[in-house]
């Protein structure tokens, strides 16, 4: 099983922008979750075609499950 977290926030220009990480553990909590996306907000670490990300919009944690198949 792979867990990927989808964060997204509004940027200086009122539009919303996405992003993802994978490989997060599946029993990350909301706590952590918004000081992540505060500590993202804070150290202006992301920038957007729209601006700088200023606000928390949502997030959402989601299990994939892969079954690779192997072709000849």
């Amino acid at each position: 099983m792979e867990y990927v977290l989808a964060l997204t926030f509004i940027t200086e220009n009122g539009l919303k922008s996405n992003f993802s990480i994978s490989g997060v553990k599946p029993d990350i909590t909301p706590a952590q979750v918004n000081s992540l996306m505060d500590i993202i907000i804070q150290k202006n670490v992301f920038f957007s075609s729209s601006g700088a990300l200023v606000k928390k919009s949502g997030a959402q944690l989601t299990e994939k499950n892969v079954t690779k198949i192997d072709v000849a």
